[in-house]
């Protein structure tokens, strides 16, 4: 699965949160998306998701415009922040409802479930608790539980190792890291996490103001580019 975007322009009144000419990804990449606050990054996803109106331009998931049809979700899982969860739902409804979703059943979803017993830690299960009462940490599992149970052939993250103990974001990186080994899953991630996103990344994408800053395949020198670059930037403010 492609990903394309193309002359991809979001306005906020005057400002230009987002201004990319062209971003080609191609299947089975792990794309890490870096910057500071403000740079762009929840707005690209939330373009690519249908979630914002584009001022200009498209994106094509699989040659798809995801502003034109609703094809493309369902071989797509994203999680974004809270708002994509249903709080009034105890963990197990929100499991089977995105299940039945994507046409799984509740002996499918159980099975698919098991695969995250560790990530979980007996937080999140069998506690007939409601998803407004989790801590921001267990919010933030149910959400890339969800989005990983259906085996998405695209994986969207934004600041998945947000609210995670140590332990939880190793466990969140090689979850991610076994996705995309064994399904090939396209996989892209924002963070803030530099240590991380170099760790999993095989191409990373650095915006600056909305705009595509650099665009480097993973490697020691990129990783040292990337830290002379936030360190430029921590000296001049």
């Amino acid at each position: 699965m492609e990903l394309k975007i193309q002359n991809l322009i979001k306005k906020f009144g005057d400002n230009v949160a987002l201004n990319i000419s062209e971003l080609n990804i191609s299947k089975g990449t792990i794309m890490g998306l870096v910057g500071n606050n403000g740079a762009g990054k929840t707005t690209l996803f939330r373009l690519i998701l249908d979630l914002l109106k584009a001022d200009n331009g498209y994106v094509l998931n699989n040659g798809i415009d995801v502003s034109k049809s609703e094809i493309w979700k369902s071989h797509t899982g994203s999680f974004i922040d809270s708002s994509f969860l249903i709080e009034f739902l105890t963990a197990e409804e929100y499991f089977y409802f995105v299940g039945e979703t994507y046409g799984l059943n509740k002996d499918a979803v159980n099975e698919r479930l098991q695969l995250f017993t560790r990530f979980m830690n007996n937080e999140i299960l069998g506690h007939k608790k409601y998803i407004r009462n989790f801590s921001a940490g267990n919010k933030q599992k149910i959400g890339i539980i969800a989005a990983m149970m259906i085996r998405p052939e695209i994986l969207i993250l934004d600041e998945p190792f947000n609210f995670l103990d140590p332990s939880s974001q190793i466990e969140i990186r090689d979850m991610i890291l076994k996705l995309n080994q064994e399904l090939n899953t396209t996989v892209l991630i924002s963070s803030h996490n530099l240590s991380y996103t170099t760790d999993i990344s095989s191409r990373i994408i650095l915006l600056e103001n909305g705009v595509i800053k650099n665009d480097l395949n993973n490697s020691t020198k990129a990783r040292m580019e990337l830290s002379e670059y936030f360190i430029q930037q921590t000296s001049v403010i």
